[in-house]
């Protein structure tokens, strides 16, 4: 695959009927659901959005299994109590598949953070990791990304500011957060890092500039 800056390719099946989010520029947008199984039998529900003209071909129905392209997009949702990041996909191209399923991320971006290297309760190393990408139009993307065992270990040596080029898997987990006397249960994202290389020198990620 090509690599570039900020690009996700997904095979899964669609989960939920694809419901209106938004409008740009007179361009609607449609967001919904795609389940990804993993080797381990689970499966990661990522939340897809795709913009639709009446020109074009409608969204297939829930239950199609198809190929996605685009790009891991965030913002801050501040619509509750205080401010959450969400993580999306923009999804580029998206066509009917037979191909074997697929969760492949590759970034670039800039350390926006400084790492948080932990232990899990059962002894393994894990390691949090925010990356600013960049976009057009002086933006960014905030990605949070994990890291296990002895890469979670050099990660966690790493320095805000560094340029890094990771592949990695878009994946979905549960958890229970509890505001005052409510307990919700939420789903983050994260990107499962596979492989890191430390880049030369690049131009910083405009997020951290403005």
């Amino acid at each position: 695959m090509e690599q570039k800056e900020n690009r996700v390719v997904l095979r899964g099946t669609i989960a939920g009927t694809a419901e209106f989010s938004h409008r740009v520029h007179g361009i609607d947008f449609y967001r919904f659901p795609l389940s990804v199984p993993r080797l381990s039998g689970r499966e990661d529900r990522l939340n897809i959005l795709l913009s639709r003209t009446p020109e074009e071909a409608p969204i297939p129905p829930e239950g199609t299994y198809v190929q996605v392209e685009g790009e891991v997009r965030s913002f801050n949702n501040r619509s509750g109590v205080g401010s959450r990041l969400v993580i999306t996909v923009l999804a580029r191209t998206l066509s009917e598949s037979r191909e074997p399923p697929c969760n492949l991320v590759q970034l670039r971006g800039v350390l926006c953070k400084p790492p948080t290297l932990r232990r899990t309760p059962l002894g393994r190393d894990i390691c949090d990791l925010l990356l600013a990408v960049n976009r057009r139009y002086r933006r960014a993307d905030y990605l949070p990304c994990i890291a296990w065992g002895g890469l979670a270990i050099h990660c966690g040596k790493l320095n805000v500011g560094d340029p890094l080029w990771l592949d990695g898997r878009l994946q979905s987990r549960t958890y229970l957060k509890t505001i005052g006397d409510v307990t919700q249960e939420r789903t983050a994202f994260e990107i499962s890092i596979t492989s890191l290389e430390e880049t030369e020198e690049q131009e910083p990620a405009q997020a951290l500039l403005d």
